[in-house]
């Protein structure tokens, strides 16, 4: 974290999680604040259209189709599997409750969230 404290960027997009721990307000104020003094935005990096078996969210017992709104494989990025991004259970672990995705990125105090994967219509589209 020192590293990217000690730069003057106006916007940081990171992960909120750095070696699987969730950034705290804490780290959010030292990222804050640039070297010169100033603060800056920081904003946080989620996908919404792929599930990550990296993340805190993963099951060990996941597998493509179990459960039904987890798809394929992303060849280009493995761990990763593209989701049936309509699904209310898909939904409920992004934003649906308490123990969010999303609301544990509201808890640390990001400024906001970077969205990714949300052209994923696209891969369905054409299925």
């Amino acid at each position: 974290m020192t590293s990217v404290e000690n730069t003057n960027y106006d916007v940081l997009i990171i992960d909120a999680f750095y070696n699987e721990n969730l950034y705290t307000e804490q780290d959010m104020a030292r990222l804050r604040q640039k070297k010169n003094g100033g603060t800056r935005m920081v904003i946080s990096y989620m996908s919404i259209g792929e599930a990550e078996e990296y993340r805190y969210y993963w099951q060990n017992s996941w597998r493509v189709g179990n459960p039904d709104w987890l798809f394929s494989e992303n060849p280009n990025w493995p761990g990763n599997y593209k989701v049936k991004y309509w699904d209310e259970n898909w939904q409920a672990i992004i934003y649906g409750d308490e123990d969010s995705y999303l609301q544990k990125i509201i808890d640390s105090g990001f400024d906001g969230v970077y969205l990714d994967i949300i052209d994923g219509f696209q891969y369905f589209e054409n299925r």
